[in-house]
């Protein structure tokens, strides 16, 4: 069965679940954000192959008025939506692997395009650019002629964060412009790290000064995409995952509004919350920690964030 076709934890009318922790060592959660890192800085990607390719789908008229009008709320049909997908590695490509096997209209912006072949076999798209040159960005979002939700799991290193920040904000700027274009604005999806803003004192001390200076970065991307998002009646997700670690997918990660939550998660995990924050109107305007509930760090308990 495909892994949006059912919901996971319990519906918001009833009462929330309370997770027991099982605690993982400092060790271990340092490992996890450190080996996040290095895969987050790597080009190497991954695909489940799908035969098979779509032709770009037509616009849809919608009158620019509508533009700064607040849309109906609703959930997106994977089915029936383009969606941009900006990420080297890692979780941005189990995303598309994830949204194509929903059926869901993919484009991929990377930096290289060593995996075209691939890319299209699935019956995605590929846009070659990097995200700290707005030209690019901008022939990523020109390539289709509308975007229901963007995607961006862009990151840097901590001795060269800068795309943490400014690339981020390059691809939310471009959003925004799209969405005035289009006539209505995409849905933005950032993912981020525990460790960011408010939840800044989750990772033990030892991790987030490791990574503090991609933290900061991407707490000015976070603070961007808050501001644009109001001001352009723009629907936004942040999804800030703890310690990522590539081993296959447990089934155990979950989302939580606390931001004193911390431990590792798998990327496919990771994934798959992205994808049903892209989906779920119930994830709109949500900053959301995302765990493996099997492998936390020194929390009693906490809150279930149920999609």
């Amino acid at each position: 069965s495909h892994p949006l076709g059912r919901r996971s934890g319990v519906p918001h009318s009833e009462a929330p679940s309370l997770r027991p922790v099982t605690p993982v060592s400092k060790t271990d959660i340092m490992a996890a954000f450190t080996v996040g890192m290095s895969a987050a800085a790597s080009r190497t990607l991954s695909f489940k192959s799908r035969a098979g390719s779509k032709q770009l789908r037509a616009a849809k008229p919608v009158s620019r008025a509508a533009v700064r009008a607040k849309p109906a709320r609703a959930d997106l049909d994977p089915d029936n939506i383009s969606v941009l997908v900006a990420g080297g590695s890692g979780v941005a490509m189990d995303v598309v692997r994830q949204l194509k096997d929903a059926g869901t209209w993919v484009t991929v912006f990377q930096r290289k395009e060593d995996d075209r072949a691939e890319i299209e076999k699935m019956g995605a798209f590929l846009s070659k650019g990097d995200a700290l040159d707005t030209a690019t960005v901008k022939k990523a979002y020109d390539m289709v002629e509308e975007y229901d939700a963007v995607v961006s799991t862009i990151g840097g290193t901590p001795a060269d964060p800068k795309a943490d920040s400014e690339g981020n904000i390059n691809l939310i700027e471009a959003a925004v412009a799209k969405g005035k274009e289009q006539g209505r604005m995409p849905k933005l999806v950032l993912v981020t790290s525990i460790g960011t803003g408010d939840s800044q004192g989750a990772p033990p001390p030892q991790v987030y000064e490791a990574l503090k200076p991609v933290l900061v970065e991407k707490v000015k991307a976070e603070d961007k995409l808050k501001e644009l998002a109001e001001a352009n009646g723009m629907e936004f997700c942040i999804v800030r995952p703890g310690g990522l670690k590539s081993e296959p997918a447990t089934g155990t990660g979950v989302l939580t509004e606390d931001v004193n939550i911390c431990g590792a998660i798998h990327r496919a995990d990771v994934a798959s919350l992205v994808v049903k924050c892209v989906l779920k109107d119930s994830a709109n305007g949500k900053v959301l920690s995302c765990v493996d509930k099997e492998q936390l760090f020194d929390q009693p308990a906490f809150e279930e964030f149920a999609l």
